[in-house]
């Protein structure tokens, strides 16, 4: 057990107008089950950098302990070769009996490290990682995202894997994942990093709570200050008025009054001012005061959603239906059906590799929305309402390029309610000036969602929307669609999100049916 401290660390990339970090001190405990949570581009993949050595900074990072960190990246060639060719490469000294022994925690046998690491699925690749990950001794690891892209199945199996050990960092967005694996919760809140004993649910019922807190406070403290002010109104006119009669005065009127009293009435009047000034200044120091308590505050802003209206209410029609790839010599589906109704929210659900995404591809073609060179073989019904307009969000964020302007020009959308949008989900201003290909991923899936959401559709698909979003950007998206109410059809293996949003789980089963 050692501890890692972090003293007045400040960090900012060179050309960049604002530091990521600030003068930030904490210490942690490398024991600890930790989950590593804040907002897309806050800095949570940098901090886990700066722990690596991998940029210089400012101020302090002292540990005694080695880091380690998933995902490894591999080389072309590696991908190429059998995992057992190279997990000493990527781990030096690590030793293959550890990595098999890792291996049967996770449910695989050893068999997976002697095939080629292109072939294997998603899961087996996270899986062989993980392995080799805690195969070593001592290390404290920094695990980034390891359930992205994986089903719920390969989810469940990380989950309880995860749960059994301890020493890292996790970063993750799924709730249900940090609620089962950590025992403290690392924070980035917009100007502090915090850390807290506990799940993450904990965290975020204790920061609900703060947050109400800290609203009424400043709430109560508004109308202080409006009082403070009416004040000085008042007593800054009385001032103006005085100061007025200083000089001059009608004798008819005022014949009481002689040369003198000028001097009077200056001494008043200064002595009015002088209160104006204090109170001025007391304003001011109560404002700052409870400005501080703010900064920390997450106010998620209320997104909001245009659905077109059709005449019919069944919009997607599925019965015995079953596509096969050309080049495929089994069916990638078979008898699916469902329907898809207006005001219904369809998940689809099931293991990699059931046909999932085939399904969405198909039903984008009918539509005119999506097209490649790839030939199938049909059986059954597929049918989409005629006019039908659908709005798609895909899983591959690759094809973003260039600059925001450029992306809005292609896409026909207003570049000022599209940035409009992109605020609303925590983007900065200076984000807008970047290349996409530059964004965090997390960065990159909004740029998708907020084009998806300024899209009037009759029928919104989104295909595992939410990878590398933020927790809090996900319940600003869970609160958009339960107030809303679109026609969906959606796969997501966020378990808590599914839940609250689906009306219909439709569980898909790899090439042989189906479940509603």
């Amino acid at each position: 057990m050692a501890q890692i401290s972090v003293n007045n660390l400040t960090f900012g990339y060179e050309g960049s107008f604002d530091n990521i970090f600030e003068n930030v001190s904490f210490s942690i405990d490398t024991n600890w089950k930790l989950g590593f949570v804040g907002r897309n581009g806050k800095g949570k993949t940098t901090f886990l950098n700066l722990l690596l050595g991998k940029y210089e900074y400012q101020g302090t990072i002292n540990t005694s302990t080695i880091f380690d960190y998933f995902p490894y990246q591999l080389s072309d060639k590696q991908m190429q070769l059998q995992a057992a060719d190279f997990m000493e490469e990527i781990k030096p000294g690590c030793e293959a009996w550890r990595v098999i022994c890792e291996l049967a925690e996770l449910g695989e046998d050893a068999e997976i490290l002697y095939r080629s690491y292109v072939t294997l699925s998603p899961g087996e690749r996270t899986k062989v990682l993980l392995a080799i990950l805690f195969s070593g001794e001592n290390d404290f690891l920094l695990i980034d995202e390891p359930t992205n892209h994986l089903d719920q199945e390969a989810r469940e199996i990380v989950k309880k894997y995860l749960a059994s050990k301890k020493g890292f960092i996790l970063v993750s967005h799924d709730r249900d994942l940090l609620d089962a694996c950590i025992d403290h919760v690392l924070v980035l809140n917009r100007q502090t990093i915090e850390v807290q004993s506990g799940n993450f649910s904990g965290w975020w019922e204790n920061k609900r709570r703060k947050d109400q807190f800290v609203v009424a406070e400043n709430e109560k403290h508004k109308k202080e200050i409006d009082k403070l002010k009416q004040v000085a109104a008042r007593s800054s006119q009385w001032a103006d008025k005085n100061e007025s009669t200083k000089i001059g005065f009608d004798p008819m009127k005022e014949h009481d009054r002689s040369i003198a009293t000028r001097a009077y009435i200056g001494a008043k009047t200064k002595k009015m001012q002088s209160r104006v000034k204090q109170t001025e200044k007391r304003i001011g120091r109560e404002i700052e005061e409870k400005e501080g308590l703010l900064v920390d505050l997450e106010q998620p802003v209320d997104l909001k959603l245009i659905s077109l209206f059709h005449h019919k209410n069944q919009l997607v029609t599925i019965k015995d239906y079953s596509v096969r790839y050309l080049d495929a010599s089994d069916f990638v589906l078979n008898d699916v059906a469902f329907t898809i109704e207006k005001g219904e929210r369809i998940a689809l659900h099931g293991e990699n590799g059931c046909g999932k995404s085939t399904l969405i591809k198909m039903i984008l073609k009918k539509a005119g929305v999506f097209n490649d060179e790839i030939q199938t073989e049909e059986t059954g019904v597929c049918e989409i309402a005629s006019g039908l307009v659908i709005s798609y969000v895909c899983q591959d964020t690759s094809g973003l390029r260039g600059t925001i302007d450029m992306f809005c020009e292609k896409n026909n959308l207003d570049k000022s309610l599209f940035c409009a949008i992109l605020r609303q989900l925590d983007f900065e201003r200076t984000q807008f000036l970047k290349k996409m290909e530059d964004y965090s991923e997390g960065q990159k899936k909004k740029v998708l969602l907020a084009a998806s959401l300024l899209t009037p559709a009759h029928l919104y698909i989104w295909d595992e929307p939410l990878n590398y979003i933020d927790v809090f950007s996900r319940m600003q998206i869970e609160k958009l669609l339960l107030e809303y109410q679109p026609t969906m059809l959606f796969v997501e293996h966020d378990k808590k999100f599914r839940e609250k949003i689906a009306t219909k789980t439709v569980q898909m089963i790899q090439s042989d049916g189906f479940k509603e």
